[in-house]
């Protein structure tokens, strides 16, 4: 059985902005990481992340400059999947769709020691039908990571109904070991964050369409008054006005109620390409 004192390797399935970024944190906490990603240039262009990201904590003073080093070192980028049979924990951390997790997960399940535990970085998707893709569904976990990872110190940690006490334990510690605040959650969709998150932006969406106020005064309404850090159309720029609908999409089908529909606009504005900061446009402009 994996324990917290056993785990020594970590393996990342996925390098995009969650993947880098959770390869970023177990890497700085010192444990080895295998980052694995279907092509070598999504893998040069997390490691190039994880080293600007340093630099923004050494400025900082979070970091010691000596330490850069060490960290990108600890980090191995590979694109076969074979090469993560050497971790002892993996976090999951490919796109929110079902089909590409499902063909992730069942290739890194046969691939893995049958004590490893799986955790998945979903935001939204059932984590008992992710465990149940598995052989290992008891030791199968949600470890929801907040963007950007190397910053927000939240973890939801989501049991799935199959997921065993000694896999839940040992995820909560490795978040902590990580210097994350991990807050434990149940299986339900969008868990805790994303099922009041997600109606919030949805709801600025309409007052936009609907021409109650701008975006800017939207947002400006949310921080000044709500003394929020930043406004929800801001922050739907920054999440991806695409990732937005799609976790509306799971919300609505997962809870069966219509107040959970996207609103027009923000599939309008997904139709459109505009789909925030990643794509140069989205409530906002933004310079690429």
């Amino acid at each position: 059985m994996t324990t917290i004192g056993s785990i020594k390797t970590v393996g990342v399935l996925g390098a995009g902005t969650m993947g880098n970024g959770i390869a970023h944190v177990f890497a700085r906490a010192g444990y080895k990481v295998i980052l694995r990603d279907v092509e070598q240039r999504f893998l040069d262009r997390a490691l190039d992340t994880i080293g600007k990201n340093l630099d923004r904590e050494i400025k900082k003073g979070k970091l010691a400059e000596s330490e850069r080093g060490n960290v990108l070192g600890r980090v191995q980028p590979v694109t076969d999947m074979r090469a993560i049979a050497a971790a002892d924990f993996v976090v999951e951390a490919v796109p929110e769709k079902i089909e590409i997790k499902r063909a992730v997960l069942t290739e890194a399940d046969a691939t893995l020691q049958p004590e490893v535990i799986i955790a998945s970085n979903t935001s939204s998707i059932s984590m008992t039908t992710l465990a149940a893709l598995t052989k290992r569904p008891d030791r199968f976990v949600g470890m929801h990571f907040m963007n950007p990872v190397p910053v927000m110190v939240l973890v939801e940690v989501i049991r799935a109904l199959q997921t065993s006490d000694a896999t839940f334990e040992t995820t909560m510690k490795l978040a902590e070991k990580l210097e994350k605040k991990p807050v434990a959650v149940n299986d339900a969709p969008g868990f805790v964050s994303n099922r009041v998150l997600m109606p919030l932006i949805n709801e600025a969406a309409y007052c936009v369409m609907e021409g109650v106020a701008t975006a800017e005064a939207v947002d400006a309404v949310m921080k000044t008054g709500m003394n929020h850090p930043m406004g929800p159309l801001e922050l739907a720029d920054f999440i991806g006005l695409d990732v937005c609908v799609d976790i509306m999409h799971v919300l609505v089908e997962g809870l069966g109620d219509p107040k959970y529909r996207a609103c027009p606009l923000l599939k309008k504005y997904v139709a459109a390409g505009w789909l925030g900061r990643k794509s140069g446009r989205g409530f906002y402009t933004y310079e690429r």
